[in-house]
């Protein structure tokens, strides 16, 4: 199955099959504190910079958030997306839980935009499923609901399936709902690597659909957090993620690698691609 998105005029290709797609995760106020600051002074250069730097990490998809206590995202966040679409040509993630900022971000965003997220959650889903089809906008589905987050792979997976219904329903084609199979931090329950592993698998074997995942949320809170999150990226891609939301300057090498074994890199051509890139920006 495949999921489309557009930038300006780049077209990106989200394939069950792969190669896999990545999403970075960087513009988001969340431990940076100088986003929050220099966006709160209208100042737009880290926003750029942060965009620029992971575009040449090789980011496929950049999610901006710009969320933080007190802003006005329903105007910051379309100002954001401007911003960044006038400087590069790549499609964008809308990252907003305010359906307001995601509408006024639509509507000045070019190309075909990924929303994140909805959820199974009346509420949520009545929110933003319209806005999805009225902008033709692809959209992330969390695998949460009214009961909150379950540990129990299949009941996950049956929300998965609620969303998905609700979004054909609405109109909303099949291949523009990516699931979210909820990654948590394993220092918290041991358990839970082994329930997301499980989610994505059967996502992909019962829902055929594409997954995302927050890449980096397994390891909070245990040190050499790049290891686990290497060795975690590699087992769900092997499960089925096809389009994580991580950091590129962390991430990329690991895809490419596991793209590699998994026969979705014919001659190795990615692989060295970015092997190359990587030594050409060590040296500079």
């Amino acid at each position: 199955m495949k999921t489309i998105l557009f930038g300006r005029t780049k077209e990106v290709i989200i394939d069950t099959n792969g190669p896999v797609i990545i999403i970075g995760e960087s513009i988001n106020p969340t431990r940076r504190k100088k986003l929050v600051s220099t966006l709160q002074e209208g100042n737009f250069e880290y926003v750029l910079e942060l965009a620029r730097i992971q575009i040449n990490a090789l980011a496929d998809v950049l999610d901006v958030n710009v969320g933080f206590p007190g802003v006005d995202d329903v105007k910051l966040l379309p100002e954001t997306v401007k911003i960044i679409q006038n400087r590069f040509d790549i499609p964008l993630c809308l990252d907003s839980p305010n359906p307001g900022a995601i509408k006024a971000a639509l509507k000045v965003a070019k190309g075909k935009c990924l929303i994140n997220s909805v959820n199974g959650e009346e509420r949520s889903l009545s929110a933003i499923l319209p806005l999805a089809k009225e902008f033709g906008a692809a959209v992330i589905g969390l695998v949460m609901d009214d009961n909150g987050i379950t540990h129990d792979p299949g009941k996950r997976v049956a929300i998965a399936e609620k969303i998905l219904e609700s979004a054909v329903k609405m109109g909303i084609k099949e291949e523009d709902v990516v699931i979210d199979p909820l990654a948590m931090a394993v220092s918290a329950d041991p358990n839970a690597c082994l329930v997301t592993l499980e989610t994505i698998k059967l996502v992909r074997q019962n829902l055929g659909l594409n997954i995302t995942l927050g890449a980096s949320n397994i390891s909070f809170g245990l040190p050499d957090r790049e290891s686990l999150n290497a060795a975690f990226m590699a087992l769900a891609i092997m499960n089925g993620v096809t389009c994580p939301i991580a950091n590129p300057e962390k991430i990329t090498s690991i895809v490419r690698s596991t793209d590699l074994i998994l026969v979705r890199d014919e001659f190795a051509i990615r692989y060295v691609e970015n092997y190359q890139k990587t030594q050409n920006l060590q040296s500079d």
